[in-house]
């Protein structure tokens, strides 16, 4: 088997499974008791934070732990748009190519009665720190843009958004689920308010996430309840996943340059392979891309087909988001960029991690291209095409 879908979920390592077992077995006491049993989990909860800290270049108590990127999305927009409210200021700006975790958090904010601007990315899915500036106004509460996009892997200038922000006394949020662990972040030079992180997207477990608020920024609770997390996020934390998550983050920091370096060298052999097939394209920006990602779409096709017949095949692969796999509708964030709906329905998402080979990239190289022939020939949409009785979008 290829496993080439790092981006919906990775493999657990072995480094956050072995500090993850004591907290599952022999040290398993809850971290708000007051018996050596407990003590022994607050403490391990506490040295997470600051490893997680020390990963972001922030202080520990700047960390707040989720249950995974989702809701640190949703705490950190409902927060700012509280505090905004307060303040009398109800407009939010974001992209037209978030995580639908951000994008569904703003529309039921609109039917609260806020504004929401959602910046056009261009055709390669970029945001530019001066449509942020001229898009702030007096009633603007927050500025929340991903770090980089988890279908084509785009990189946002994320530093520059942050200065223009800060700037303009705005506050910043960034959903960084798809970034951290495979990008060097700095959430002070960056100027960044607030930033969300998923521990299964890095070889963490799945279920625990974390929220970085910089010191001075208002935080509520999404979920009432206990005293835990300081009182901004109630329920007996998930000791466990907190410890591997925090692990796992340890050990990708500690190998970001050696991973990126390798995991970039297959994405662009694997980019030159697919290239070859005709009237098919790269989604996304070559260059400011993550290191991992490869996004196609390819027209005369269906994705779910595609990802099919390359599950018989042995890869794993996917044609968009994880958390959209089951709508009919195509790719919003594909939509974005330019892409016609015909063409959107065809996407194929590749990502790499560090344990990927290059014998797997040659395999998907050879395997990719015969199975989009093969669907192409039982394809009326693609007959037309080549009899000229409809015109290609991808030249």
């Amino acid at each position: 088997m290829i496993y080439a879908d790092n981006a919906a979920t990775t493999k657990l390592s072995p480094v956050a499974l072995q500090a993850m077992l004591p907290y599952l077995t022999e040290h398993y006491g809850n971290p708000s008791s007051l018996y050596t049993l407990g003590q022994r989990a607050a403490e391990a909860l506490e040295e997470a934070r600051k490893t997680v800290a020390q990963c972001l270049h922030c202080r520990p108590e700047e960390i707040y732990f989720t249950s995974g990127g989702s809701e640190a999305d949703n705490q950190a927009i409902r927060s700012a748009a509280r505090w905004g409210k307060m303040r009398g200021k109800t407009h939010i700006i974001s992209t037209a190519f978030e995580h639908h975790a951000v994008l569904h958090t703003l529309a039921a904010l609109e039917k609260e009665g806020f504004t929401v601007t959602l910046l056009d990315v261009g055709p390669e899915g970029r945001v530019t720190p001066q449509q942020v500036a001229q898009a702030i106004t007096d009633e603007t509460c927050l500025v929340t843009i991903m770090y980089a996009n988890n279908e084509i892997g785009t990189i946002q200038p994320i530093g520059e958004i942050g200065k223009v922000c800060r700037e303009k006394k705005v506050t910043f949020h960034t959903d960084a689920v798809q970034a951290v662990g495979h990008l060097a972040i700095d959430v002070g030079a960056e100027q960044i308010d607030m930033l969300s992180l998923s521990g299964h997207k890095f070889h963490g477990p799945k279920g625990v996430g974390a929220l970085y608020v910089r010191k001075g920024v208002p935080l509520s609770p999404l979920i009432e309840g206990g005293a835990q997390e300081r009182r901004k996020r109630a329920g007996t934390e998930n000791v466990a996943g907190i410890v591997g998550l925090a692990a796992a983050l340890k050990e990708a920091c500690d190998h970001l340059d050696a991973n990126a370096a390798k995991v970039t060298a297959l994405r662009d052999k694997l980019i030159a392979g697919l290239a070859a097939i005709p009237h098919g394209a790269l989604n996304g920006s070559r260059e400011d891309r993550l290191p991992g990602n490869v996004s196609f779409c390819f027209e005369g096709i269906e994705g779910e087909s595609l990802l099919l017949l390359l599950d018989d095949k042995g890869i794993c692969a996917s044609s968009g988001s994880a958390c959209t796999s089951g709508s009919l509708d195509p790719s919003h964030v594909l939509l974005a960029i330019g892409r016609p709906h015909e063409v959107a329905h065809g996407s194929l998402r590749l990502s790499l991690c560090e344990e990927n080979t290059e014998a797997e990239v040659d395999a998907m190289v050879r395997d990719i291209p015969q199975v989009v022939e093969y669907l192409r020939n039982m394809s009326p949409v693609w007959r037309d095409l080549q009899k000229g009785d409809r015109s290609y979008v991808i030249q």
